[in-house]
C-alpha cells in the first residue's frame, strides 16, 4: 500500500534547508514548544476552562471556612458540591487538575499554622497534601457518569483521607472532613463508625444537593433544542473528550414528564440529605457514669527573648507555680480537690532523670497538691542517641512512674527522614541534632482513680492511636501549640478532640502549654476551655466511662467498607468508559 503523504507537513528530522524552507532551523526548540503547552494548559485551565477553575478554587476556599478558627460548618456542603459538579462529566486528566487547585485553595489557608515554622515549610507540605485532591478529582470525573453517583463520590472522600492519613511516613490526616462536622447534627455518627462515616455523610450531602441542583437545571427552557445530539452533547464538542456523556442530560427541553421527573429527582435528593441530617440527632450521645475531679493546668510558655535553656527553665517554672496556686486554693476551699492532675506536653524539656533541679521542682509540685500528676517531659534514651517525648505519672508518694511515649512523632519535626542527604542540602535541618524515638507501648496508664488513655499533641489526628487508648476510661491529649499560637491549628485541635469525645463517648482532657487546654464531656459539649497564652487552671467533675461505642466494637472496618464502596465504582465507571470507547 503506497504511503499518504501530507504536503504541508514539514520533516520530522533532517538538516535545515539552506534557503531556510522546510527544515530550517527557524524551527522552535523543545523548551520553546514546552512554553507554549505549559501557558495554553494554564490559560485554558488545564482544558477545563477558567468558569470551572474559579468554581473549584472558591469551593476550596469555601471548604476551609468550615473549619475553625472560622467554623461555618455549613459551608461544607456546598464547597462538595461545587467540586463535584465542576468535575463531573469531565475526562479523567481535566477532573485531576480541577482536583489539583481545589486541594491547593484549600489547604493552603487551612495550614495557615505552619507559617511560623516557615513559609516554605507551610507552602510545600500544603501543595503535598493537595495532591490528594488530584487522584480523587480524576476518580469523581469518572464515577459521576454512573446512577447514584452521589454515594460513589463520598466514598472516594473516604479513600482519599484513608491514603493521606498513611502514606507517606505515616501521613498527615489534618482537616478531613469530619473535622469541620464536631458541633452539628452530624457528630454523633462517630460514635457509629468514627470520622470516617461522618466524612462520608458530610460528601454525601455535598453529592445530593449537587444531583439536587442538577435536577433543578434540567427544569429550565432549554434553548439548544433539537440542536444537541442524542447523547446530550452538542453535535461541534462530541468526540473532543472533555464532555463525557453521562447519559443524564436531556436531548431536548424536558416536556412535562421530563419535568416532574426532575422535580421528584430534586425532591428525594433534598429529602435524603435532610434524612442523614435529621437522624444524626436522634443517636444517643451517652454522658453518664461515675463521677471524678481531674484538673487540666496551663503554665503558659515565657515572651520571646529568653535564651533557649532559659525558656526551658522558665516554661518548667511556670508549670511548677501553676501546680502550687492550685495547691493553695485547695486549701483555701476554692476549688474541689482534684483527684489528677494532667500537665501538658513539654511541660518540662529538661529531663528530670537526669537534672536534679528538674526533678526537685516536678516533685516539690506534686506533693503541694497532693494527687497523681501526668507530667510531659522530654527525656534522653538509655544511649543518649534519641529523645524521647513522655508522659510520665507522677505520685506524690513514689515520685515518677509509668509513662507513655509518643508513638508517632512528627516527621520533619521531631525526626528526620533521609538525615544524611537533607542535613547538607536544608542547613535549617541542623536544629534537629537527634530523632525522637518511637514509642512502642499504649498511652493505657492508671492515674489516680482511674485509668487514663494518653495521646500526644498531632496523635488526636490518627484514628488508630486514639482508638488504641479509648479503652482508658478518661482520654487525655497532652500538646504544645506554642510555636503555632493563635493560628488556626490550636482550634482544629480542640475540634479534633471534640469528635474524638462522641467516637469513643470518654471525657477527654485536653492540656496545652499556651493553649487552647479543654475539658470535653463524652457527648462532645466543652465544659471549660482556656484562652491562650494566658496562664490557667481548670477543674471540673466529669464522668469516666468503660462502655465501648459501636464505633470502637467495629475499629477499622467502616472505612475499608466505605473505601471499597468508592474504588468498586471508579473500578466500574473505568470499565463503563473503555467498553463505550471500544464499541464506538
Amino acid at each position: 500500500m503506497a504511503q499518504e503523504t501530507l504536503p504541508d507537513r514539514p520533516p520530522a528530522s533532517g538538516p535545515a534547508a539552506p534557503d531556510g524552507g522546510p527544515g530550517a532551523a527557524g524551527r522552535p526548540g523543545r523548551a520553546a514548544r514546552l512554553g507554549r503547552r505549559l501557558r495554553r494548559f494554564l490559560r485554558t485551565g488545564g482544558r477545563a476552562g477558567w468558569p470551572r477553575t474559579v468554581v473549584v478554587i472558591a469551593a476550596g476556599l469555601a471548604l476551609c471556612l468550615a473549619f475553625p478558627p472560622f467554623d461555618l460548618t455549613p459551608l461544607a456542603f456546598p464547597a462538595v458540591a461545587a467540586l463535584t459538579l465542576a468535575v463531573r462529566g469531565q475526562a479523567a486528566r481535566t477532573g485531576a487538575w480541577l482536583g489539583f487547585l481545589a486541594g491547593a485553595a484549600f489547604f493552603l489557608p487551612a495550614l495557615d499554622g505552619l507559617i511560623p515554622v516557615g513559609p516554605d515549610a507551610w507552602a510545600v507540605l500544603s501543595l503535598v497534601e493537595a495532591l490528594y485532591f488530584v487522584p480523587m478529582g480524576a476518580a469523581i470525573a469518572l464515577v459521576t457518569r454512573l446512577p447514584g453517583w452521589p454515594l460513589w463520590t463520598a466514598g472516594l472522600w473516604v479513600g482519599q483521607e484513608a491514603l493521606r492519613g498513611r502514606v507517606p511516613f505515616g501521613g498527615f490526616p489534618w482537616a478531613r472532613l469530619a473535622f469541620s462536622q464536631t458541633d452539628t447534627p452530624l457528630t454523633p455518627y462517630a460514635s457509629l463508625g468514627g470520622a470516617p462515616l461522618v466524612t462520608f455523610l458530610t460528601a454525601l450531602i455535598g453529592g445530593l444537593l449537587a444531583f439536587a441542583a442538577l435536577a433543578a437545571w434540567r427544569l429550565r427552557p432549554s434553548r439548544r433544542g433539537a440542536a444537541d445530539g442524542a447523547d446530550g452533547t452538542r453535535p461541534e464538542t462530541a468526540g473532543r473528550g472533555d464532555h463525557e456523556p453521562t447519559g443524564e442530560e436531556p436531548a431536548r427541553a424536558p416536556g412535562a414528564p421530563g419535568r416532574r421527573r426532575a422535580a421528584v429527582s430534586a425532591a428525594i435528593a433534598l429529602a435524603v440529605a435532610g434524612a442523614v441530617t435529621g437522624a444524626g440527632a436522634l443517636i444517643p450521645t451517652p454522658s453518664d457514669g461515675p463521677r471524678v475531679t481531674v484538673a487540666v493546668i496551663q503554665g503558659n510558655v515565657p515572651r520571646l527573648g529568653l535564651d533557649f535553656l532559659g525558656q526551658r527553665k522558665a516554661v518548667l517554672n511556670n508549670h511548677v507555680k501553676a501546680t502550687h496556686e492550685l495547691a493553695a486554693e485547695i486549701r483555701a476551699r476554692k476549688v474541689a480537690r482534684p483527684q489528677l492532675v494532667v500537665w501538658p506536653e513539654n511541660s518540662s524539656d529538661l529531663d528530670p532523670y537526669t537534672e536534679p533541679d528538674a526533678y526537685r521542682a516536678i516533685d516539690g509540685a506534686v506533693k503541694d497538691v497532693g494527687v497523681p500528676v501526668l507530667v510531659g517531659a522530654l527525656t534522653d534514651t538509655p544511649d543518649r542517641k534519641k529523645v524521647e517525648n513522655r508522659g510520665i505519672v507522677w505520685d506524690p508518694v513514689t515520685g515518677p512512674g509509668d509513662y507513655y511515649v509518643k508513638r508517632h512523632p512528627v516527621p520533619f519535626g521531631e525526626y528526620l527522614p533521609f538525615r544524611d542527604v537533607l542535613t547538607k542540602i536544608i542547613k535549617r535541618f541542623e536544629l534537629i541534632p537527634r530523632d525522637f524515638a518511637k514509642g512502642t507501648r499504649s498511652g493505657v496508664m492508671r492515674l489516680g482513680p482511674v485509668d487514663i488513655g494518653d495521646v500526644i499533641c498531632f496523635e488526636v489526628a490518627y484514628d488508630k492511636e486514639v482508638r488504641d487508648v479509648a479503652r482508658g476510661r478518661i482520654l487525655v491529649v497532652q500538646t504544645n501549640n506554642a510555636t503555632y499560637g493563635r493560628t488556626s491549628l490550636p482550634p482544629q485541635q480542640i475540634a479534633m478532640s471534640r469528635l474524638r469525645a462522641v467516637e469513643h463517648g470518654r471525657t477527654i482532657l485536653v492540656a496545652a502549654t499556651s493553649g487552647i487546654s479543654a475539658i470535653v464531656a463524652p457527648d462532645g459539649r466543652m465544659i471549660d476551655r482556656s484562652r491562650e497564652f494566658v496562664p490557667d487552671i481548670q477543674v471540673a467533675s466529669v464522668p469516666e466511662r468503660s462502655e465501648r461505642t459501636l464505633a470502637d466494637r467495629l475499629g477499622e472496618w467502616p472505612e475499608w467498607v466505605l473505601v471499597v464502596l468508592g474504588i468498586g465504582a471508579l473500578c466500574a465507571a473505568a470499565w463503563t468508559t473503555v467498553s463505550k470507547n471500544e464499541e464506538n
